[in-house]
């Protein structure tokens, strides 16, 4: 049995990523949501408003990262 060329359909003409893409891109989320929450710790121990904030922002931003990456 001969598949036929033209009916095969692959990831690149659906649009869709490879998994190992995927898996990529939750990781690098993740890795961004724990720098940001060791920013925003660290800010609160030294009584660093800004860091505090830019910890904060980069979790947040993490966050919703990965929210896209659920829909």
């Amino acid at each position: 049995m001969e598949i036929d060329k033209d009916k095969v359909v692959t990831q690149e003409d659906t649009g869709e990523q490879p998994p190992i893409d995927q898996v990529e891109s939750r990781v690098e989320a993740e890795m961004q949501r724990m720098e940001g929450n060791a920013k925003e710790r660290v800010g609160q121990g030294l009584q660093d408003g800004a860091l505090e904030q830019e910890g904060r922002n980069i979790k947040r931003d993490a966050e919703r990262k990965l929210d896209d990456e659920k829909q």
